[in-house]
């Protein structure tokens, strides 16, 4: 099996690997988003470090439960070969109700297959009033006519 775009990756294809993911993390579906990494997958996502797809779908099952409302924007930010580096944004609310926006970073190490075999995250929370929300549209994929991070100022 194999996920194209594969590496070595170009400014082209890896902006497609990066809308990919995004539109994959947008269904907040745990068993979709992990298919996208080696089974051996070696992760860090702030203060946690996975290891395997079965541990990053058990993660993501839990993230979401926590993180509702979620919506996010990735964007490319470098590219070099088979390693790819994103800066993302995600809003989402707390089950209490705190809604707050999440910015980080993530470098990725991919597989010859085009599967995700390192990803490593540094992510800072800030909550934020309902008002102050930028991502409304309907959960699911980001529509293409809206802005994405640079046009945001974010």
């Amino acid at each position: 099996m194999t996920r194209p775009p594969l590496p070595p990756f170009d400014q082209d294809m890896a902006a497609l690997k990066v809308r990919a993911a995004e539109d994959a993390w947008n269904t907040r579906d745990p068993h979709r988003v992990a298919a996208a990494y080696t089974l051996d997958t070696a992760w860090r996502n702030r203060s946690e470090f996975l290891i395997g797809r079965d541990a990053v779908e058990t993660f993501l099952a839990r993230k979401w439960r926590m993180e509702l409302e979620y919506r996010l924007i990735k964007e490319l930010w470098a590219v070099s070969g088979n390693r790819i580096a994103v800066r993302f944004a995600y809003e989402a609310r707390t089950p209490d109700g705190q809604w707050f926006r999440a910015y980080g970073n993530e470098n990725w190490d991919f597989a010859p297959d085009g599967l995700m075999a390192v990803r490593r995250a540094s992510i800072n929370d800030v909550p934020i009033a309902a008002t102050d929300r930028l991502f409304h549209w309907p959960l699911g994929r980001r529509p293409d006519d809206h802005p994405g991070l640079s046009a945001l100022d974010l």
